[in-house]
Order: structure tokens, then sequence, then C-alpha cells
């Protein structure tokens, strides 16, 4: 059964963005961004909240982010390869291949998806995360921590919700950023 992970960047004080709604304080340098191509290598399904598709179409929909250098050359390539499922109640459409939306998030539909895809699947955005979190989906949760406090914004993980999680990996860099591996407990 694949595996259906969370992934996200977040501020040393929990927030993935700022009071302004923007993440420009990202600290991501050349190793930080080819370590987090390669988390997203084995990935075969996004599914995302409508923000965040709207935020990472770019990837495919304007080739001049690919043209900069090899690095984001080669996280287009990978982050194009892989389906896409958006869940929005307002899109009408999709601009990029092998997309299609739902209007809601259906916890077993999204268990029926891990149980027959044959890659794993990340999900990405807040409110999504947490309803996949909720539902006990998850399988891993995977945080950049950035050094960085931000002092308030949408958190990256769900407020009012606790969860018992397994610490299975650990990396850090040399910009000060930690990523953290972690598989839920008791589910």
């Amino acid at each position: 059964m694949a595996k259906l992970i969370y992934m996200n960047n977040i501020s040393l004080d929990g927030y993935m963005e700022d009071e302004r709604g923007t993440f420009a304080w990202l600290p991501i340098d050349d190793e930080v961004f080819a370590f987090h191509t390669e988390c997203l290598r084995p990935v075969g399904t996004f599914l995302y909240g409508r923000c965040l598709y709207e935020a990472m179409a770019v990837w495919e929909t304007d080739p001049a982010l690919a043209a900069r250098s090899d690095l984001m050359a080669d996280f287009a390539g990978v982050w194009q390869g892989a389906s896409k499922v958006v869940y929005s109640t307002t899109l009408t459409g999709v601009s990029t291949a092998d997309t299609r939306i739902e209007r809601r998030f259906d916890p077993a539909a999204v268990r029926g998806l891990k149980a027959t895809a044959s890659s794993d699947l990340m999900v990405g955005g807040a409110n999504l995360a947490a309803q996949a979190f909720k539902a006990g989906l998850l399988d891993e949760c995977e945080l950049f921590i950035l050094p960085i406090v931000v002092g308030g914004g949408k958190p990256g993980l769900p407020p009012g919700m606790r969860a018992k999680l397994e610490l299975l990996e650990e990396r850090r860099f040399g910009n000060g950023v930690v990523h953290l591996r972690y598989r839920p407990l008791g589910r």
C-alpha cells in the first residue's frame, strides 16, 4: 500500500505563512531545494487544496522557472511527472496535465487511492492536511523547520489536534534548516 505523506516548510514558531499570507521568508538554498526534490521524487500523486495547487502550477505553466537552473528543471520534471488531485468547491478548470478536481475531501476515496496506488501520495495545504490527519490517513509527516520566527500567520500543523509521533529521521542543513520525518502513532 502506498503511503500518504504530509510535507511542509514551517517557521520555528510553527507557521507556514506569515500574517500577510506570504512565505517569501523561506531560506531555501540549493542544498535544501535539492533535498526537497529528492523527497518528492517517489511521489506519484499530489493531493492539493486550491491555493497550494495554484501556487505550484507555475512549475508546469511557466517554463522560465525550469530554465533558471538544473536544480529547478529537475524539480519541475518531478512535479510535472506526478498526478494531481485538487480539492476545491470553486475551481472550474485546471492549467496542468494529469490533474482532476474533486469537490470535497472523501477519506474513503483517499483510502482507496492509497490501496491501489503504485507510488506514494503527498497531501499539501494546511486545511487538506488537517482533514487527512483527523481521518487517520497520514502515514508520515515531514517538516522542514526554518530558522526564523514570524510571529503569527497560518499554522503548519492542524490547531486543536493532538497526535503522538515517532521520529524516523532528522537532517540538518548548512543554512540552519532542519528536516524532521515522523510517523503518527496509535492509528
